[in-house]
């Protein structure tokens, strides 16, 4: 039966305070029909499925500020489109088609020879998240190893949250840069987690 928009507003709003349920059933339902979206732009399904899973992974660490204007679907199919876009834009700039393609064959083989179990995985992560700069490092550990607000974090440092926010987003992009090697692993392991709290 299909979920009304009132009824995922509620959904959404339940993610919003840290409902992994939630964010779970938004995945389930929309992550198939944004990878054949992004294929449309891509032609590439690998490269189409690693943007929905970053526009998905975005919506869940900014599930506190997002604001949903229409629908849950609506906005999604957005963000997705929005960072087909900018990749193509920005595989214009630096290489050709056939380059392109090279590229994605590669990729393809170093995540078949990256591929690493659970353990791993949580090495791996901890090992990124100790080369973060100090100040990001101590914020990034109070919102995911304590699971603070961004309020309570600000508090607890005498900082603001706004502040708190920029360590984050710090934190993640460099994180995105340390593991880019085991992107899809990762991915896997943030499924697992978001559901499972493991």
């Amino acid at each position: 039966m299909e979920k009304t928009n009132d009824e995922e507003q509620f959904i959404f709003r339940r993610m919003a305070e840290g409902d992994k349920i939630a964010f779970r059933f938004f995945f389930e339902k929309y992550y198939t029909d944004l990878c054949n979206l992004v294929n449309i732009y891509l032609q590439d399904p690998v490269v189409s499925e690693e943007i929905v899973q970053d526009t998905y992974v975005y919506f869940w660490e900014k599930k506190e500020s997002i604001s949903i204007e229409k629908s849950v679907k609506s906005y999604l199919l957005k963000a997705s489109k929005n960072k087909s876009l900018n990749y193509l834009r920005n595989e214009k700039n630096h290489q050709g088609i056939h380059e392109k393609l090279a590229v994605g064959a590669e990729s393809s083989y170093e995540i078949q020879e990256n591929t690493v179990d659970v353990k791993q995985l949580r090495d791996i992560i901890g090992s990124a998240v100790e080369k973060l700069p100090p100040e990001c490092r101590k914020v990034f550990k109070l919102a995911k190893n304590e699971q603070l607000s961004y309020v309570e974090i600000a508090e607890q440092l005498n900082i603001s949250a706004k502040t708190v926010e920029n360590q984050m987003g710090t934190a993640f992009r460099k994180l995105r840069e340390y593991l880019k090697p085991y992107y899809n692993e990762i991915f896997m392991f943030f499924l697992i987690y978001i559901s499972f709290s493991i």
